[in-house]
């Protein structure tokens, strides 16, 4: 079969609730996506860390799954990854008849596998699906960094074709970005890394900032894939305020903050995540201030 490319903005979506958290607000996601939409992102990544997925019922998220993909055109990447090989790939086959194009696997949390470990676990996901997955490296959640010469290693497994490298620890991106196969895709996973990654041969970016401001960072990747560097400086510089204030508390509360001040859904949270602290919501309300929002 044949293999999508990963590259450009692609949005790791919120999950929008209603009374207080105790539902899930479908209409406005399907509103949140359309928005996407229109803003010209390459891909939805729905079901993922800021979409708060832990506390979904495996009914919201297939809802939820249905939504997307009924009001979008792109590729859609699902969040599937646990720590425990046997759920992962329940997961993926409870949601691979919802038309999705791929699964962002995140490397196993708690566990703190080896190398080797990882290496296995990530070939035994590949191996349960004919579907592409995109492997999710953020050690700052997990407790465990998926080295570059492991996921080199994987990059030679067909339906294993990019990575979410959401580490900070660039010489090692860097490292992949030299040595990996054409076909293989490499993705910031921190917004404020996206130019300097994109600049030295990184293919896009998976994007919480683009919850809010999509039409930003759609301009700033298009102009990072056509080495117009003063406008992507330019924008760089514009959303860095964004990019820093989206993670003055955990994510997804800066952004959740931001949408319910733009009108796009209720500012609710499932605990254990609460809503943002009003010197958050003040920060946030000034941030879309200064970018004309």
């Amino acid at each position: 079969m044949g293999h999508f490319k990963f590259t450009g903005c692609g949005t790791a979506l919120i999950s929008p609730f209603k009374n207080n958290g105790m539902a899930v607000d479908y209409e406005a996601m399907a509103k949140l996506v359309e928005r996407q939409m229109s803003a010209g992102v390459h891909f939805l990544v729905p079901l993922g860390t800021t979409g708060e997925t832990p506390c979904l019922t495996t009914d919201e998220k297939i809802k939820l799954l249905q939504v997307t993909k009924e009001h979008s055109n792109c590729p859609i990447v699902v969040g599937c990854g646990t720590n425990s090989l046997a759920q992962t790939t329940e997961s993926m086959k409870l949601l691979e008849p919802l038309g999705l194009d791929a699964y962002l696997i995140v490397v196993p949390y708690y566990n703190k596998p080896t190398q080797k470990g990882l290496y296995e676990y990530f070939k035994a996901v590949s191996e349960a699906t004919d579907k592409d997955i995109i492997l999710y490296n953020v050690p700052g959640r997990t407790g465990a960094n998926l080295e570059a010469e492991t996921t080199l290693r994987l990059a030679e497994i067909e339906n294993i074709v990019a990575i979410k490298e959401a580490s900070g620890r660039y010489a090692q991106i860097s490292q992949v970005i030299r040595n990996k196969p054409d076909n293989f895709s490499v993705l910031s996973g921190n917004d404020d890394e996206t130019l300097s990654l994109m600049a030295t041969g990184a293919d896009g970016v998976v994007s919480v900032a683009s919850n809010v401001d999509p039409h930003r960072m759609v301009q700033l990747v298009e102009a990072l894939r056509r080495d117009d560097m003063s406008t992507a400086r330019e924008l760089h510089y514009q959303l860095m305020p964004l990019f820093k204030n989206c993670f003055v508390e955990s994510n997804p509360i800066p952004a959740k903050a931001a949408m319910a001040q733009l009108g796009l859904c209720e500012n609710s949270l499932r605990l254990p995540l609460i809503p943002a602290t009003p010197e958050t919501e003040l920060l946030m309300r000034q941030t879309l201030d200064d970018l004309g929002l």
